[in-house]
């Protein structure tokens, strides 16, 4: 399916049953709800998917599954987070092989790659595949910067098309514009500027929240691209108290319980994570309880 870089697409939360195993039933109910909704995409094993955590033969069913869910409407991309060059070219020429449309390449893993070690391996990996790849660029977490110069010799890569703006400064948008132009599409990876990102020409968001809440988050996005800034601005700022839960360490149990208030999903999580308690559970609970009591009427999305 042809990967187009744009729009609103989830970072999907795995689902676990109670005995720690994968829940697709629940999943599926997820990824219904974001097609519904509208969305351009589904990105697999990200942080909110925690990937980190989960078995190869878990990660192959939920693509496959995934691509059997979705059965063609909008395409699969697949997170990469390695520790290797040849694990990273392993685990796209697995998405390639169950029907993944596109890759999220984070730079190594663990080892602070410097330019010319993190160029080139994520020049290695899109040699050795034809599928699409949006670079994740967030030196906030992750500790790697990728600058406009090491974009510069990325591009000169046909299949290495956008990236995942998660630098938090909202200016690399308009820098990126700039010296890119539409060679390189732009995704915000930040909730919290998710508005403020497509105002400034991003052409798409990779969202969090959108979990619980896609018609918002799509209505956010087609709103602004419509010019109708009003009206985005009035859902998004009902939405920032929750949109700031994405940018926390226990985002995915956060997010998992706004989930459960919507009927989106569960808040069981695998370890070592576990589900928040005590004072943190009822400030939680309480943004959540907030935003679902006055949350936008389905005639004004």
């Amino acid at each position: 399916m042809e990967m187009k870089w744009e729009g609103v697409m989830p970072a999907v939360t795995t689902k676990f049953t109670r005995t720690d195993t994968l829940d697709l039933e629940m999943f599926e109910v997820n990824i219904n709800a974001q097609l519904n909704a509208g969305v351009s995409g589904i990105i697999l094993g990200g942080t909110l998917g925690e990937a980190s955590t989960l078995t190869d033969e878990e990660k192959n069913t939920l693509i496959q599954e995934t691509v059997r869910m979705v059965n063609g409407m909008v395409p699969v991309v697949i997170n990469i987070a390695e520790q290797t060059t040849k694990g990273a070219i392993a685990a796209a020429h697995k998405a390639e092989i169950f029907g993944a449309s596109g890759l999220m390449m984070l730079p190594p893993m663990r080892y602070k790659a410097n330019d010319l070690e993190t160029v080139t391996y994520f020049k290695a990996v899109a040699k050795s595949t034809d599928l699409s790849i949006m670079v994740y660029n967030n030196p906030v977490d992750y500790g790697i910067m990728v600058t406009l110069d090491m974009f510069e010799e990325l591009l000169s890569i046909n299949n290495i098309q956008a990236v995942k703006e998660s630098t938090r400064d909202i200016s690399n948008i308009t820098r990126m514009k700039n010296r890119f132009g539409d060679r390189l599409k732009i995704l915000t990876g930040v909730d919290t500027l998710g508005l403020e990102s497509i105002l400034m020409g991003a052409d798409g968001w990779v969202a969090g929240l959108v979990c619980a809440f896609p018609a918002e988050t799509v209505a956010i996005y087609k709103l602004a691209k419509a010019g109708r800034i009003k009206e985005a601005l009035a859902i998004y700022r009902w939405f920032l108290p929750l949109l700031e839960l994405d940018i926390t360490p226990q985002l995915v149990q956060n997010i998992k319980l706004a989930e459960v208030a919507t009927g989106l999903g569960t808040e069981i999580v695998r370890a070592p994570r576990l589900p928040l308690s005590g004072e943190e559970r009822k400030r939680v609970l309480k943004i959540i309880e907030e935003g679902v009591k006055t949350r936008p009427k389905p005639t004004q999305i």
